[in-house]
């Protein structure tokens, strides 16, 4: 057992009875203790480098963590469920270990139609080829739609239980019952209560998640933070505007596709390099259309303004951006069109 997290089966001799509120949260206290302390399990010589699958239903903040262990702005967030599409690689290396983070879609289990058939394929093929799955639930919950993804974890690769949120739970003596419920659910190698807005939980969780990680040669450059391109990016800010800005009126199949991508170098020393980028935004309705440019082309003139705001900062770039709107009625059900879009 390390010092740096929760065993999901204590000895017996150690357990005691939880039905007292003072008794869970006394045990919970201990638990955090526990968590805080060091671990002493990472090998000091020899580089470690592996992949670790982020997983779980929409919306528990797996992008957000993500964007937390990278250090950067690496995967869009946004309160709509089903924000993040694709497979997205974060890069973090610290010390000997090079870890290798993949944000994965939210498991759809509402909506049979072409797009879900291919985000829950994505999901599917991340959770089985990895070293390492972190399946993130919201502390103290569990629903048909985290057991649906938790089915699909491989029994040869080791889970941590990534209990997020903590910070938003206000009886902290029902977590720990709660911890020992799901143990009964899935041979977790590990629990780990925590928020990914908490940079001390987040440097807990390098230490705890570099042990299971093979001693092996890092796969990338030491200064890498993705794989994915300047123009998978822009798409994917465009997108989080759209989202943010249009929040539960605009249905989740509106997606964005990079017309150009052109980049001029600085035109003289100290310049900035020049990136113009053209975005069409697709919807499948007029009335969505119309709900996308707004009042007089207001709220289609802040996406971009906002869109090139944020790209200029992550691409340390000037970014000169145009954003369209197109109709393209029944896209999310069309399997050719969804393979067109960029969706694998």
């Amino acid at each position: 057992m390390t010092a740096s997290s929760i065993p999901p089966n204590p000895p017996e001799s150690s357990t005691e009875p939880t039905d007292a509120p003072d008794d869970a949260l006394a045990s919970l206290e201990g638990m955090l203790a526990d968590l805080k302390k060091a671990s002493s399990d990472v090998p000091t010589t020899g580089q470690r480098c592996g992949l670790v699958a982020i997983v779980g239903k929409p919306n528990v903040g797996k992008s957000t963590l993500l964007n937390a262990v990278v250090g950067q702005k690496i995967s869009i967030t946004s309160r709509k469920a089903q924000t993040t599409r694709h497979r997205i690689t974060g890069i973090r290396t610290r010390d000997n270990t090079q870890f290798v983070f993949v944000d994965t879609p939210g498991f759809q289990t509402l909506h049979n139609n072409a797009l879900n058939r291919s985000l829950n394929k994505t999901v599917q093929g991340a959770v089985s080829d990895v070293d390492l799955v972190l399946f993130v639930v919201e502390a103290g919950s569990f629903t048909l739609a985290d057991a649906k993804v938790l089915s699909l974890l491989k029994p040869n690769i080791p889970v941590l239980l990534i209990a997020n949120k903590l910070d938003n739970v206000h009886r902290r003596a029902e977590i720990a019952p709660w911890l020992q419920s799901m143990q009964e659910r899935h041979p977790f190698a590990e629990f780990v209560p925590m928020s990914a807005k908490n940079a001390k939980d987040i440097e807990r969780l390098f230490g705890i998640c570099a042990k299971y990680l093979p001693e092996q040669a890092w796969w990338y450059d030491e200064d890498e933070l993705t794989d994915r391109s300047e123009k998978f990016q822009a798409a994917e800010t465009v997108r989080e505007k759209l989202f943010r800005l249009t929040g539960d009126e605009l249905p989740y199949t509106s997606t964005v596709i990079i017309d150009k991508f052109e980049e001029e170098p600085p035109a003289r020393k100290g310049q900035k390099r020049l990136l113009k980028i053209a975005a069409t935004i697709v919807v499948e309705r007029d009335g969505h259309k119309a709900m996308v440019i707004g009042d007089k082309g207001e709220r289609i003139k802040r996406i971009g303004m906002e869109t090139r705001v944020e790209l200029e900062k992550l691409m340390d770039a000037k970014v000169f951006i145009e954003v369209w709107v197109k109709v393209r009625s029944g896209w999310a059900d069309d399997e050719a069109r969804v393979r067109s879009f960029g969706y694998e």
